[in-house]
């Protein structure tokens, strides 16, 4: 069985050109970054491709061009998930 691998990245639009790799691990590093992203209420998106990719990177390592796309899905996402969160506890 293969191991939980997970990444977290950041991007701060005002402050930072493109989004950086803040974490990277498997195993038990991989489960304790996805409980710290629940509990800072942190959208959680599955890509097992793009984790996979991401994980080849540096910690504090900006997102290389070839990879802009697909990380833009994912603050697409989180986007999104943030505008759904708002509108259910501001209502």
């Amino acid at each position: 069985m293969k191991q939980p691998q997970a990444i977290a990245i950041k991007w701060h639009p005002k402050r930072d050109k493109l989004p950086r790799l803040t974490a990277k691990g498997s195993g038990d590093l991989a489960d304790e970054i996805l409980r710290l992203a629940r509990e800072h209420d942190i959208p959680i998106q599955e890509n097992r491709d793009l984790v996979q990719v991401l994980s080849l990177l540096d910690v504090g390592q900006e997102m290389p061009p070839e990879i802009h796309t697909a990380v833009a899905e994912i603050l697409a996402f989180i986007y999104w998930t943030n505008q759904q969160y708002k509108e259910v506890f501001d209502a």
